[in-house]
């Protein structure tokens, strides 16, 4: 079989860079709204502010929280797709093959996530993470908080710090070792090359097991220094994979409608709308656990986590993220005609990608911005330049080598599968 090249248009390329400029000029205007007293970019955060004890939450704080919020996202929809190719190796799945090199372009996001993950942090850690503060282990401070210090040997800024290094290091060393055998098997052809894969995809998925999980306690579960959760990492992971899978899915759509992918069919996408279907349950699994659980046990200490997020102007956002990443897809996908079909997959799989940023920012502002944050010019804007240099950094590691590896040993198989 002949190599597929994608051909990025520079009118594509445009849109791109357009979509940050966009973002941009939000984001500006977002700040100085803010910063003249303005009331326009609170969105649909600004009811009941005053009913929390805190200061307004200042332009600044806003703009690296979104930034944290859509960086964490981001980059997990990245390191997923890394670990979807994992999977399918470990596997020795065949039906993935033709579509394999989509999600393993995301992975050259890591990069720039983990570089903007250690400058947002080092810059903005005050603002983002209460446990960040000197004063709170000072025993002699009246601000001195027992539960928090009790976590100092975990949550300690070094800590913290070295294990965001590591987590990056170790995921991009992965992502690059995949990658360069993927394409020397493109060019070399044999079975060597996919062997070893296995034998690195299973490496990876040892350390994406812990990692993944502590990357959830520290980004977003830390954020609420006072409550925990057991199922925390499982459920960021949860929406990770939902998000990255719906990505993938939406990007094997736009290929074939631009031409590409000539080989993959509607069994292709019927499995992938099975795993999207799947995924959502799983999600929604883990989402009632983890709530039933907590609000009918009714002990203030955990339940706080979820009345800050109900008896608040969150109150929609979190009945809204129910309704798009569970009951949207669970319905419209629910029969086998519709996982088949290309327009039912594309508006599920935005709809999802929607919904579980979404998810993040319920996740994160309450315990960052309290009553102060909305979805206005700031939180768009961050999202769009985001999107805009993720889409450029994927699209340009979909184009530096063929989309259909061409001397995969399970190729065959996947051009022919059926279901």
């Amino acid at each position: 079989m002949t190599e597929e090249r994608l051909i990025i248009p520079r009118k594509t390329n445009n849109k791109f860079f357009m979509m940050i400029a966009i973002g941009v000029v939000l984001v500006i205007a977002g700040i100085i709204f803010m910063a003249t007293g303005g009331g326009a970019d609170h969105g649909a955060g600004h009811g009941d502010a005053a009913a929390v004890a805190h200061e307004p939450a200042s332009w600044f704080k806003r703009l690296l929280v979104n930034l944290w919020l859509n960086n964490v996202y981001f980059t997990g929809i990245a390191l997923l797709g890394v670990f979807f190719v994992a999977v399918q190796y470990v596997a020795y799945a065949g039906w993935s093959v033709l579509i394999k090199r989509i999600p393993e372009a995301m992975g050259y996001f890591l990069p720039i996530g983990g570089a903007l993950m250690l400058v947002l942090f080092l810059v903005g850690g005050h603002d983002i993470f209460h446990w960040t503060h000197d004063y709170l282990y000072d025993i002699n401070d009246e601000r001195y908080d027992p539960i928090i210090s009790g976590k100092a040997s975990y949550l300690n800024f070094g800590f913290f710090l070295i294990r965001m290094i590591i987590f990056f290091v170790v995921w991009i060393l992965f992502f690059n070792w995949l990658r360069r055998n993927s394409i020397n098997e493109d060019l070399n052809g044999g079975t060597s090359y996919y062997h070893k894969s296995i034998r690195i995809s299973a490496m990876f998925l040892v350390f994406f097991g812990v990692s993944s999980s502590m990357a959830a306690w520290d980004w977003v579960l830390s954020i609420d220094t006072h409550w925990y959760s057991t199922m925390f990492g499982w459920y960021v992971f949860a929406s990770w994979f939902v998000a990255a899978l719906a990505a993938i899915t939406l990007t094997v759509i736009f290929l074939k409608q631009n031409g590409y992918l000539k080989m993959v069919n509607a069994n292709h996408l019927h499995d992938l709308g099975k795993f999207v279907f799947a995924f959502s349950i799983f999600w929604t699994y883990i989402w009632f656990s983890q709530f039933v659980l907590i609000w009918y046990a009714n002990i203030p200490e955990e339940s706080l986590y979820f009345l800050a997020r109900l008896d608040s102007t969150y109150k929609w956002v979190f009945f809204v993220n129910l309704l798009v990443n569970f009951v949207f897809p669970f319905l419209v996908l629910m029969t086998r005609d519709a996982k088949r079909q290309m327009i039912m997959l594309k508006i599920v799989t935005i709809a999802i990608l929607l919904g579980h940023w979404l998810d993040f920012y319920l996740m994160m502002m309450p315990g960052t911005m309290r009553g102060d944050a909305g979805i206005g010019f700031i939180e768009i804007g961050t999202t769009l330049i985001f999107l805009g240099v993720f889409l450029l950094t994927f699209t340009k590691g979909l184009a530096k080598a063929s989309l259909v590896p061409v001397n995969h040993p399970f190729l065959e198989e996947s051009i022919h599968h059926h279901v």
